[in-house]
């Protein structure tokens, strides 16, 4: 999308970045904006863009996205934010000067009063232009700049999309929740599979997730949310290295209690929210071992999910 197609005549609190995520630090900032924005009677916008920069700019550094652009953008509007302007980057976006994205994208598309950032705020070709610079063209331009320090949780360690990433990358979902305000969530349509778990007696849902990044393989305590309300289930993320392997899939057996005779899942897009890892995966011997440890497994996360401690 280009700037000039959000132009409308209302004045706007803005604040500019990729939000991969949309964790907790970018939580509080997008808090502020909404608060400055009802404060004055104007709309509160987020400028991010798509695709990331750095896969336009370093495609081989470019970090696995924690979410799909239209999660991204569901989840920046449940925070409270009126319109996201969604900005294509490409080259020549990445060539514009601090002074030209100001003047197209702040001034004559979004009509700025006030511009929130983050402590780390870049912008501009070549990264030229900061907060200091920001701040210093807005007061020719007539809107006022804010800056949002870092969140810090207890242990003193910066939220962060990077650390986002590490926690998901290594199978730690709860340190990764922590740092997102929410469970992370593998989302995308249930297909067709082997079939391998209904003849084990366990019938699992295979979601073809549309994340970039996933957890590490191993068996995880989660919930399937196909919209009607999540459902606790036991999920396998790897490579079904008893039969095989196989390439990395991801799988969800919903507890019996919860699916019910009638659960049919196929065709439709759900959401993986992540509690807990249980265990690595392994590869067993025999088929009668597989299914005793699955039978554990599912013990652990009916107690973990349905018990006092998951209510």
């Amino acid at each position: 999308m280009q700037a000039a197609a959000l132009r409308n005549n209302r004045r706007s609190v803005v604040t500019i970045g990729n939000f991969d995520g949309v964790h907790r630090g970018h939580a509080a900032l997008l808090a502020r904006v909404v608060e400055r924005a009802r404060a004055i009677d104007a709309d509160a916008v987020v400028v991010t863009f798509e695709p990331h920069p750095v896969a336009v700019l370093a495609p081989e550094r470019a970090p696995r996205r924690i979410y799909p652009a239209d999660i991204k953008r569901a989840r920046l509007l449940a925070a409270g934010i009126d319109r996201v302007l969604e900005l294509a980057f490409d080259r020549t976006l990445a060539a514009q000067t601090a002074a030209a994205f100001v003047d197209a994208t702040l001034v004559r598309a979004l009509s700025a009063c006030h511009v929130v950032v983050g402590h780390d705020f870049s912008f501009g070709a070549g990264r030229s232009g900061n907060a200091a610079v920001l701040t210093a063209l807005g007061a020719e331009r007539g809107f006022t700049v804010e800056v949002v320090d870092a969140l810090r949780l207890q242990d003193d360690s910066v939220v962060s999309s990077s650390e986002v990433r590490r926690a998901v990358s290594s199978g730690d979902v709860a340190r990764a929740a922590e740092l997102l305000g929410a469970p992370f969530a593998l989302v995308g349509p249930v297909v067709h599979g082997a079939k391998r778990g209904r003849a084990l007696g366990f019938p699992t849902a295979n979601i073809a997730a549309r994340n970039e990044l996933c957890p590490s393989p191993g068996i995880y305590a989660a919930w399937l949310d196909a919209g009607a309300g999540p459902l606790p289930a036991a999920v396998s993320v790897g490579h079904n290295p008893t039969f095989g392997p196989h390439a990395l899939s991801v799988e969800a057996h919903v507890l019996p209690e919860a699916a019910g005779p009638a659960l049919d899942l196929y065709d439709r897009e759900v959401s993986l929210l992540f509690v807990e890892r249980l265990r690595d995966e392994v590869a067993y011997t025999t088929v009668e071992a597989l299914v005793a440890q699955i039978e554990a497994d599912v013990r652990q996360c009916r107690a973990l999910l349905t018990g006092p401690r998951g209510r």
